[in-house]
């Protein structure tokens, strides 16, 4: 009888002791678990991050684009021209070397040089010549320090570009029909649309 009894402890014990093993590594598991997870205040943490750097990046995009779009005072550093607008030169591009620089108005061609003469100054000059200017064939290309009209074969120093009026000469661009700064040399518009006369004829024979 005391066997039984002994036994039957010893049974209830046992069971005891498993109900409280397995209740502690419940426990333990599901404290892990919420250990694991971030709490809902984290979540919301990261996601407002998340959000708010999407945001800031969204304002710099706008902001660049706005920038490239506005247009500047600053003069600009690259020649070209559109329509109805001046024709701007880049100082630091010019030199010893002439540079062509097309543009077109009102359907006509034209061409305006940009050099450096030998005792340092720019010379600007409308890429026809004042005589042949309408002879198809009017205009020049460098040969050395040279420019060669095309037509008559006359050549001229890169010193007298822009000095010399009349005569078998590139066309002038005078100081006062142009603007310069620091930055750039500005023909305006007005000016290039009235030296469309003499480009009416050009480069039409080879």
């Amino acid at each position: 009888m005391y066997k039984q009894k002994s036994k039957k402890i010893w049974m209830i014990s046992a069971v005891v002791l498993a109900l409280a093993l397995m209740t502690g590594f419940t426990a333990c598991f599901a404290s892990s678990n919420l250990a694991s997870q971030p709490s809902a205040q984290q979540s919301g943490q990261v996601a407002s991050e998340s959000s708010s750097k999407k945001e800031a990046e969204s304002s710099q995009e706008k902001g660049i684009t706005e920038a490239l779009d506005e247009p500047s005072d600053e003069p600009s550093d690259t020649a070209g021209t559109g329509a109805g607008q001046d024709l701007g030169i880049p100082i630091s591009g010019i030199s010893e070397t002439a540079t062509f620089y097309p543009m077109e108005i009102d359907g006509t061609k034209l061409e305006v040089i940009v050099v450096k003469a030998p005792d340092g100054t720019i010379r600007t000059a409308f890429n026809t010549c004042q005589v042949c200017y309408d002879s198809g064939r009017g205009y020049y290309k460098q040969d050395g320090d040279m420019l060669v009209c095309q037509n008559c074969g006359n050549r001229f120093k890169m010193s007298q570009v822009e000095i010399e009026s009349g005569g078998c000469n590139p066309w002038p661009i005078f100081p006062e029909n142009k603007m310069v700064n620091d930055k750039n040399i500005t023909i305006s518009y007005d000016y290039l649309k009235e030296a469309v006369v003499i480009f009416s004829n050009w480069k039409t024979e080879y």
